[in-house]
């Protein structure tokens, strides 16, 4: 008998008891996760045709959707305990699989770089401020040193650091708009009533719904791969109810989002309005100086050190797992992720790596759709996972790829990067509607679904019913049992 890839010991499904994030935890990772200079850059261009009140409706608006987008997709981890590059075996192969995830992991790694280089410029500069030490690149690598060594001790090591880092950021971001606020006032500018270029008629509300969907674009990629993340949130068995399962997760997702995401943009907005400039950092630099500016400098240190870990290294570190298999254990992924985001250099290619990886987050926003349909519209949430982990199983495909699904990915993709201001909304629809056309009238006609020919919820569903998915270590078993948990 010898193990198969497929059976990384990272990538099994997480029992019920070993589901340690509460939704205070869930909720703390996400205030870290949504302090990020996207954020803030979402404010800074929106200021320059709306006003803040106008940037602030349109950013909760789209903040909510993706949130509700997110809670979708994270139902596969609640329900089944299965990660994201495990579960993308479905609608795209064993194999298949491999090609989509790899990309986001990627992405997932030079995020990495860029918050890691953007955290390491606030080290620096308290450490400046407070010592005159100046060494950007040092700090760099102490910081993406902490980082990596803390997600590789686990999620609940990622959740205590977010619930140390959260009320942190919540009361420092205070004082920053405060002290951004002030300085506005000084030059004259009402944060609330001051745009840079107004615009009127039809421009207004062009502008409007570009802020919705920037902000519900920025988030494509988490919310294709939450189920990474929320296979670890606790959530009652026996639970039939689809918003009562997911409570947890929906008060992370459609109230801590929405509101982080939110001040965040504010920040970004008052920060042009105060210097032009939506880099907090930089607005910091002129409001204020000494012990006050490091105060004000921890913040952003913190933020993208909960950013980097919750929403970049265990999505691409899993990923990296899915890959390699048991030869690439979770912590050698998490290190990968470090390295591919330090190669790409962000430092020297920052303004182009930002919008290069905004539109490949548009292009993946298709496979959010793709797993909507495949999850919900064609498998009604039964999953047959022991085949997940089967390289001979109903999820091989031809040859380990599901053309369904990466046609599909393709068509959506394609759209997504075409009408680039909607990315998220088109890819999501087209992608969904093409993989649904391909996968039921063409695809699983050639290769049949146990848990669509027989939907039944037994067999197939699993906290639902009370049940932790049992994946045996090795290739040749005949057959592997789901097992009820027990309580």
């Amino acid at each position: 008998m010898k193990k198969t890839y497929l059976k990384s010991p990272d990538l099994l499904p997480i029992a019920h008891k070993e589901r340690k994030i509460g939704r205070f935890g869930f909720s703390n990772m996400w205030i870290g996760m949504a302090v990020v200079l996207a954020a803030f850059a979402i404010g800074g261009s929106g200021v320059q045709n709306l006003s803040l009140g106008w940037v602030v409706l349109a950013t909760l608006i789209g903040a909510l959707a993706i949130g509700f987008f997110i809670t979708l997709t994270g139902d596969i981890g609640i329900e089944h305990g299965l990660s994201f590059p495990v579960y993308m075996r479905a609608p795209f192969g064993t194999l298949g699989t491999h090609i989509p995830s790899i990309v986001r992991g990627i992405t997932a790694s030079f995020w990495f770089g860029i918050n890691t280089y953007f955290g390491s410029a606030a080290l620096n500069g308290i450490l400046f401020t407070l010592f005159g030490f100046d060494n950007w690149f040092l700090c760099y690598v102490l910081f993406a040193a902490a980082q990596l060594i803390n997600t590789s001790l686990g999620i609940k090591a990622v959740e205590r650091f977010a619930d140390l880092a959260a009320p942190i950021i919540i009361l420092i971001s205070i004082w920053i708009y405060t002290s951004l606020s002030d300085l506005a006032i000084q030059e004259g500018r009402n944060v609330w009533s001051w745009i840079e270029s107004p615009v009127t008629g039809a421009a207004v509300f062009t502008a409007f719904v570009v802020v919705i969907f920037t902000n519900m674009g920025f988030w494509a990629t988490l919310a294709a791969d939450i189920p990474s993340i929320s296979r670890f949130v606790k959530a009652p068995q026996h639970e039939k109810n689809w918003f009562k399962r997911n409570k947890n997760a929906i008060i992370g997702n459609m109230i801590a989002l929405p509101l982080t995401q939110t001040f965040m943009v504010v920040i970004g907005g008052v920060s042009y309005i105060a210097v032009k400039n939506y880099d907090p950092i930089v607005a910091l630099q002129e409001a204020a100086s000494g012990i006050v500016l490091a105060v004000l400098l921890i913040m952003i240190v913190f933020a993208q050190w909960s950013t980097n870990v919750s929403a970049n290294l265990i999505p691409a570190a899993t990923i990296f797992s899915n890959v390699g298999g048991p030869k690439v254990p979770f912590y050698v992924g998490v290190i990968m992720a470090g390295v591919i985001g330090t190669v790409v250099q962000p430092w020297n290619l920052f303004n182009i790596i930002i919008p290069f990886l905004l539109t490949i987050g548009g292009i993946l926003s298709a496979i959010v759709g793709i797993l909507y349909a495949d999850y919900y519209l064609l498998r009604k949430r039964r999953v047959n996972v022991p085949d997940l982990y089967e390289s001979k199983g109903q999820y091989r495909y031809l040859n380990g790829v599901n053309l369904a699904g990466m046609l599909s990915w393709i068509v959506g993709g394609l759209a997504a990067f075409w009408l680039s201001n909607y990315s998220f909304i088109v890819g999501f629809v087209v992608g969904a509607a093409c993989y649904y056309v391909l996968a039921k009238y063409w695809w699983f006609k050639k290769y049949p679904q146990s848990e669509i020919q027989n939907p039944s919820d037994e067999l197939f569903l699993g906290i639902t019913v009370g049940r932790d998915w049992i994946i045996l270590d090795y290739e040749d078993e005949e057959e592997i049992l789901p097992k009820k948990a027990v309580g």
